[in-house]
């Protein structure tokens, strides 16, 4: 009879670290926020994937841009393309990164937004 109950208890572990499998990897393939602040020179002009919260948007007739936070950092997306997303949605871009300077300890960037994802 133990062996039964053991057996009862694997079944939602085994499910459970299932769906962290495929959530995990849906993100795998983004880059923290953090990471591209911290290193710009080495993302400039190159395409990366981010995502994450919108925390401030504004656009107009499809063009426009949005505040992108992931926890570990905040981005400006620029969307020329599309209508930015609306402030509380979680959205995954894929873009080119701008590194627009650096001062000190703060870099500021932008990613020009090529395409939109669920993440």
């Amino acid at each position: 009879m133990t062996e039964v109950r053991s057996t009862r208890h694997l079944l939602p572990r085994l499910a459970s670290l299932f769906a962290l499998l495929i959530v995990g990897s849906a993100c795998r393939g983004t880059t923290p926020i953090n990471d591209l602040l911290a290193d710009p020179g080495r993302y400039d002009g190159k395409t990366v994937s981010v995502a994450g919260e919108v925390t401030g948007s504004v656009g107009a007739l499809g063009r426009g841009g949005y505040r992108l936070d992931d926890g570990t950092g905040s981005l400006v997306v620029i969307s020329e393309d599309r209508a930015v997303p609306a402030e509380g949605a979680n959205v995954g871009v894929k873009g080119e990164f701008q590194a627009i300077f650096t001062f000190f300890t703060e870099s500021v960037a932008v990613l020009l937004e090529q395409s939109r994802f669920s993440p």
